[in-house]
């Protein structure tokens, strides 16, 4: 089936320009894609990113949203393992399937990304067409709803694949976690349902008591409190992991200087403009052999195991949620996601 009706989206024409909700023709899947039906997307300040022209792949007009689930309404003719109707959500990064970082299981580091809401029209639209459904899509389990999916495939997906696979946090070890928004709040319940414990640190103190309410052991308010010094007496010198959830000099900065020897920075926050080129005390990382470590979503095929670990660890996806929009909310809330200090995450449900 092809869809040829109109659609309503949130679209910009310029960089930093007004967000109308406009109409469109319904996208056409690809012969390798699918088209979704978008139930439920979250917002992220990586939206906020792209509508300020800071990603280079952005094409104008656009369509932002990037973190969304939905139903296949329609599916290209090479797909095969996929059929209209399925519940499905979809990693920020997806892969081509074919280059080499593809081959080896790297899909979040393609050499030729699809990223909805940045290399193609995203999911703040009634429907959005996805390319390479057969290595990109995720069917969501039975007993998780459209909602709690919406912020999987931007914060959560990257703050588990940080947490587990590039800090390799255990349950012997201190975590801290420099900025208590989607990302952070989401490392946190990852962190606890490892074992470890956990510092949370933000300048709001709406956002510690939220991470406290997640399960921090510890919260630093950083407006009030040498971060670092803190840290240590807490951890007793340092922590084993720490991560820059935010995306700043000082946190990126901050969470360097809070580790223990042989300690590691995950940087997850995007750095960009004034922020893209942080101070790193380049000494202190030789002499305490520290590591600093990327972190950029998380690949479709590693999803199921994740989707294990939310469920014996009692995650509470929906927790994090505290206001639900409408589409046409969009043009008033993404101009002023940089200034937002509200506690947790913002999800579009009414389309």
């Amino acid at each position: 089936m092809l869809l040829f009706s109109i659609m309503k989206v949130a679209l910009y024409n310029e960089f930093q320009g007004p967000i109308s909700i406009a109409n469109v023709i319904d996208p056409n899947p690809s012969e390798s894609g699918v088209v979704i039906k978008v139930e439920a997307s979250g917002l992220c300040l990586s939206d906020w990113h792209g509508w300020m022209g800071h990603d280079r792949d952005i094409v104008l007009p656009h369509v932002p949203g990037h973190e969304f689930s939905g139903t296949i309404m329609t599916v290209g003719k090479s797909v095969k393992n996929w059929n209209e109707g399925q519940r499905v959500t979809v990693p920020f990064v997806g892969g081509c399937g074919s280059c080499s970082y593809c081959l080896s299981g790297n899909q979040q580091v393609c050499d030729h990304q699809f990223q909805p809401g940045f290399t193609a029209w995203g999911s703040f639209a009634e429907y959005v067409a996805i390319d390479y459904a057969d290595i990109n899509l995720v069917e969501l389990p039975p007993d998780m709803n459209f909602l709690e999916a919406a912020g999987l495939g931007c914060r959560f997906i990257t703050a588990y694949r940080g947490v587990r696979e590039q800090g390799k946090l255990t349950s012997d070890q201190t975590i801290a976690i420099h900025g208590c928004g989607g990302v952070g709040l989401s490392a946190i319940q990852i962190a606890k349902g490892i074992g470890a414990k956990v510092i949370a640190i933000d300048i709001s103190n709406e956002k510690c008591n939220l991470a406290k309410a997640l399960g921090a052991d510890y919260t630093i308010n950083a407006s009030t409190t040498n971060v670092v010094q803190a840290i240590k007496e807490l951890s007793g010198g340092g922590v084993h992991v720490s991560m820059d959830a935010l995306g700043h000099s000082v946190t990126c900065l901050n969470s360097i200087n809070g580790l223990r020897k042989q300690g590691k920075h995950i940087q997850i926050g995007l750095m960009t403009r004034s922020h893209a080129t942080p101070p790193i005390p380049m000494s202190l990382v030789v002499a305490n052999e520290l590591e600093i470590l990327g972190s950029h979503g998380m690949q479709a095929h590693k999803y199921p195991e994740m989707f294990d670990f939310i469920k014996t660890s009692g995650i509470k996806l929906g927790k994090m949620i505290t206001e639900t929009i409408s589409l046409e909310a969009v043009p008033i809330h993404l101009p002023k996601m940089h200034q937002y200090n509200s506690p947790g995450i913002k999800v579009i449900n009414s389309f």
